[in-house]
């Protein structure tokens, strides 16, 4: 009986000894908790054996270090909130400054009316194509545009858009030079947003460029290349970044959205883009998916005659607006 009582005792010491230095170990704990700041990279330790102890810090340990998770990105967000509405603010701020300018310029000087109106007139156009790719990026990000995509032909939209820059490439002494493999060229697409990818690459081609403009296409691959102004050197690894803008264009019209939403089409359209640069040369490249990767419903594809005939009618529009162009084949 005796033995017993004392082998119980003894088990019951043991047992208290444990609690308290369970008890002991989570005041500790708390304490820390409770001192460390909560941008600290501290993580719990524990010297209780047992699994459950071990699993109850690295429980704690996990939950810690998701906070820390959680709140790097929400000051992330916040950094590139604050970024987002300076870079708004000064790309909105500059055209409209200007067009107040030349109005108040017109009060004292009314005899150049017709010339004042038309400076205000083009910055008024330059803001309203800022709020419209502001609000187009808007949308890809936010996922209230669907792209219909289908079997589309590359040139016609790509000829549509020479036509529409070409007296603004003539200025620039930019002469395209088309080099496609095959005139019925298809692609995954959807044509109306093929086409903006097409404008925003020939814009960054006005703003960056020195003239020169080579337009590839093969296998669905497009290529964009052009020269670079000497103080025109853009990162390709931030280049199709939101707002970013290379040095020597910065204060020039445009907030830095146009390449961002070719990578947001073209990622829609469940395609890739990328940037090299090699000596003085940029190339964009197109990667377009082919119809059995794209993992699309309900698509529809185009009707081969529907495409041939718009690719006749739009070429030969756009040889008439731009009859210099290389690389259109005669009819």
């Amino acid at each position: 009986m005796l033995p017993a009582l004392i082998f119980a005792l003894a088990a019951l010491g043991i047992a208290v000894l444990r609690l308290w230095s369970c008890r002991a170990q989570m005041l500790e704990m708390a304490r820390t908790l409770e001192e460390t700041p909560a941008e600290s990279n501290l993580r719990l330790t524990v010297r209780m054996s047992g699994r459950a102890s071990r699993r109850l810090c690295q429980a704690m340990n996990a939950r810690l270090e998701e906070g820390r998770r959680l709140r790097l990105e929400a000051l992330k967000q916040e950094r590139e909130l604050k970024y987002t509405m300076a870079c708004i603010s000064h790309d909105i701020r500059t055209p409209l400054a200007g067009a107040m300018g030349y109005l108040q310029l017109l009060e004292g000087e009314p005899e150049r009316q017709a010339e004042y109106l038309g400076i205000v007139q083009k910055r008024l156009e330059e803001l309203e194509e800022l709020l419209e790719e502001l609000f187009l990026y808007t949308r890809l990000q936010g996922g209230s545009l669907p792209l219909e995509c289908r079997k589309t032909a590359a040139l016609p939209p790509l000829w549509d858009a020479l036509a529409e820059f070409y007296p603004r490439l003539e200025a620039a002494g930019v002469e395209p030079e088309l080099r496609f493999d095959r005139e019925d060229m298809e692609v995954w697409a959807n044509p109306e947003a093929l086409g903006r990818v097409y404008r925003n690459l020939l814009v960054n081609v006005l703003r960056h460029g020195d003239g020169g403009l080579t337009v590839s296409g093969q296998d669905g691959v497009i290529c964009f290349s052009n020269s670079l102004l000497p103080d025109a050197r853009p990162d390709p690894e931030h280049l199709f970044d939101r707002f970013y803008q290379g040095g020597s264009v910065r204060g020039k019209a445009g907030a830095g959205l146009g390449l961002s939403i070719v990578r947001e089409l073209m990622e829609h359209m469940a395609g890739q883009v990328s940037a090299e640069i090699t000596g003085d040369c940029l190339e964009i490249r197109l990667v377009f998916s082919r119809p059995q990767d794209s993992g699309s419903a309900g698509i529809v594809f185009a009707d081969s005659d529907e495409l041939k005939g718009q690719s006749a009618q739009v070429k030969q529009a756009c040889r008439r607006s731009a009859p210099h162009l290389q690389g259109f084949p005669e009819s």
